[in-house]
């Protein structure tokens, strides 16, 4: 609790609470047994807007249990330190704003508790708006206790944030964010007017659970400030939060305001950094990032003047280049406030760095990054990697960095080495598990964090007769995590699959390759919603399918919203696709996302356009279609198009993917005279490993931003031997 809180005797939810917003006392129930507090039962929206007309400053107005869909509430009032204005659920989680529902706030000394927002989005640009308008902030407020989980805008595109602070001395404590799919930060501090300017906003002890990957710019868990308003100091303090597979984009934080403290935080298997993007005098202290070995996972990117990196512990973070776990920027000179501020007087000192695969220093060096970064410090800090191999790289001249003090267990770049201290036993002296918060004291304890089970587990298994649409009559039954299993005989769909669900088809054990499975309209499956596909087993052909350009057996849909989409293929032949151009096995709608592909020890033959064609995001603005795809043991035949063909278009630097791999799989008479055998632009992770081509040409890699670095080994193009399968253009130059 900070100096000068004034606490009260009023019990709310079961506990004393001071009124004063910067506190840390949860708030779980409402009391029956209030006396000091008037309660206002309000039990339609009516009710709630005629209580807010009379409430005064102790009242407390308690919505009743139930579902309050597209609920556009305003709380305003004038409470006091000592008699705040309350609004709160009756009981913990009996309260759920649904539908398009939203919450403002306006007034001094108001406190939110135990509400739910849940099925459907808001109607506005905030679900939480510590504001009613640009000239009604709140003030010395509170929201505690509160969760918003998977309440996203069905087109991902659309941009909005959850939660936004405006005004000063609010506080936001104690809640649960969870699950945002569509494009803005999750939850943002606005410096946007001098009311809400050196701001002294206290956020602690918050769950910010799974942030899917955006696949494009803004995506960011949380933000403090916009480049606009960076040179002004927000000071804002920001500790005891976790931030759980917080993975939307590059910038897990993205901190463009001066003055802010982060401190005693977990990051847990999240992509990306917290960065110091814009802004100066930020401290970033005793955090704990744990990648725990998930892929791209970092810890801090440093830029700007006057940063701290102090006490931190940084572990099995796996993350390169700008997601590393430690990444001290080039900026550029003479900056213009959106770009890249020259790092001056860093100071980064004390922390440990256990089994990490990158500090990058001078990252971003190029023609514009020209600014080294200067008057900075690296010293006493502890780097140990089990496999012995250093985590530095150096993109530029360091000198204006001072190395000391400094302990590790393998040598470190020479230009560097005389501020390091070579112990082969440092390992067993130092540990980082002191840092950070723990996950079961964050959030709201009435409210079930994410699990990390698999989606496709926990159903029912489910038999399956041959016959004319039975596919479609056993998913319009099926459940999430449901099995079906498939007899052997022949399946018929003369219906378009809607699949919402993830769900796995198989042929029963025994029926192995005898599941033959056909389809009259131009989908069989379309995902949307939490939909999600394994196939095993099955021959599937296209023969049936009309005669229409650009079918595709199983695609997604933007309309109805969607999650970042599973697919695995497994064991299964496709046949027959050429009824038409541009039949493909496997697309996406433009604004959707597969978040993995997997398709291994299956066959494609006869297929008039690709087998994978991922490539509707051609606005070259960063996005694309899939973040993961794996192919291995499969083989392609007479396929028309490229047999893969993924598509990133643009130079953002926010994502990571898409990271494709391909492996033991041959590829006969795949592409023209003017398609390649495998069509790949602006991936930036590749490898090609045991692969054949045969009969047609080689795979085309189109590099348009980042430095990926294909990888290739064990490859050959019949019938042109020494030569790589891959030709490579870099259109970075």
């Amino acid at each position: 609790m900070r100096v000068g809180a004034i606490c009260i005797a009023v019990s709310v939810m079961g506990l004393s609470a001071c009124a004063f917003p910067q506190q840390s006392v949860p708030v779980e129930r409402v009391d029956e047994a209030v006396d000091s507090v008037r309660r206002i039962v309000v039990h339609t929206q009516d009710e709630f807007e005629q209580a807010v007309k009379t409430v005064t400053a102790g009242d407390m107005i308690v919505l009743a249990d139930g579902v309050w869909r597209d609920f556009d509430a305003v709380l305003e009032g004038e409470g006091s330190a000592e008699q705040p204005i309350w609004l709160t659920g009756e009981t913990p989680g009996g309260v759920i704003l649904s539908g398009q529902s939203s919450l403002r706030l306006s007034g001094k000394h108001l406190i939110v508790s135990g509400l739910v927002f849940r099925d459907g989005y808001t109607p506005r640009n905030e679900v939480i708006s510590f504001r009613r308008d640009s000239k009604s902030l709140a003030n010395s407020s509170r929201v505690t206790n509160t969760v918003i989980e998977n309440y996203s805008n069905p087109d991902r595109t659309q941009r909005d944030s959850w939660v936004v602070m405006y005004g000063k001395n609010n506080e936001f404590d104690h809640n649960h964010l969870s699950g945002k799919l569509n494009s803005g930060p999750t939850m943002v501090v606005r410096l946007n007017s001098e009311e809400s300017q050196d701001n002294n906003h206290h956020v602690h002890h918050n769950y910010f659970g799974p942030r899917p990957v955006l696949g494009s710019n803004g995506g960011e868990t949380f933000r403090i400030g916009t480049s606009h308003y960076s040179l002004t100091n927000s000071n804002t303090l920001v500790e005891y939060n976790y931030f759980d597979r917080c993975s939307g984009e590059v910038e897990i934080i993205s901190n463009k305001s001066g003055g802010n403290t982060y401190r005693n935080n977990t990051f847990f298997e999240s992509r990306g950094t917290l960065t110091l993007r814009h802004g100066n005098g930020t401290s970033v202290e005793k955090n704990l990032f744990d990648g725990n070995g998930a892929p791209y996972t970092g810890g801090v990117r440093v830029i700007n003047g006057d940063q701290t990196i102090r006490n931190n512990g940084f572990k099995d973070l796996t993350g390169e280049r700008f997601s590393g776990a430690l990444v001290v920027m080039n900026g550029v000179p003479n900056s213009p406030i959106n770009r890249y501020h020259q790092v001056d007087n860093a100071l980064i000192e004390g922390n440990v760095f256990e089994n990490i695969a990158a500090i990058e220093l001078g990252e971003g060096s190029d023609a514009e990054r020209s600014a080294v970064p200067i008057n900075s410090a690296f010293k006493n800090n502890v780097i140990m990697n089990a496999d012995g191999q250093t985590p530095f790289t150096l993109h530029d001249d360091m000198s204006g960095i001072e190395f000391s003090g400094n302990k590790v267990n393998s040598e470190p770049p020479k230009a560097i080495s005389s501020g390091f201290e070579v112990l082969t036993d440092l390992a067993q002296k130092v540990a980082v598990d002191n840092y950070g918060v723990a996950r079961e004291e964050t959030g709201v304890d009435w409210y079930p964090k994410a699990t990390a089970k698999s989606p496709f587990e926990g159903g029912s298994d489910i038999n399956v007769n041959a016959g004319e649409n039975a596919l479609f009559d056993a998913i319009a039954k099926a459940k999430a995590g449901d099995h079906l299993w498939l007899d052997a005989g022949d399946y018929n769909e003369a219906k378009i699959i809607e699949l919402r669900v993830p769900v796995t088809i198989g042929a029963k054990p025994g029926a192995e390759g005898k599941v033959n499975v056909s389809f009259e309209r131009r989908n069989l499956f379309v995902l949307s919603g939490q939909g999600g596909l394994k196939l095993d087993g099955l021959n599937v052909v296209g023969s049936k399918a009309p005669d229409n350009v650009g079918n595709s057996l199983i695609t997604t849909s933007a309309i109805g919203g969607g999650s970042n989409h599973l697919l695995q293929i497994s064991n299964s032949t496709f046949t027959d696709f050429v009824v038409n151009r541009s039949f493909s096995i496997v697309s996406a709608a433009k604004g959707t996302l597969y978040h993995q592909i997997k398709i291994f020890n299956s066959s494609f033959s006869d297929v008039s356009g690709s087998v994978v064609k991922l490539d509707a995001e051609t606005d070259d603005y960063g996005m694309y279609n899939v973040e993961f795809l794996e192919i291995e043991n499969s083989e392609f035949k007479n396929v028309k198009g490229p047999a893969v063909d993924v598509y990133r278009g643009g130079r953002d630097e926010s994502t990571f993917g898409p990271a494709i791999v391909i492996k033991s799989s041959g590829f006969d008479g795949v592409g023209d005279e003017k398609e390649p055998a495998i069509n790949l632009h602006g991936v930036q992770v590749l490898k090609l490993e045991d692969n054949t081509i045969a009969g047609g040409k080689q795979a085309l890699f189109t590099i348009t931003t980042g430095k990926p670095q294909p990888h290739l080994s064990g490859n050959a193009w019949i019938g042109h031997e020494g030569d790589t399968i891959l030709k490579i253009e870099d259109l970075r130059k």
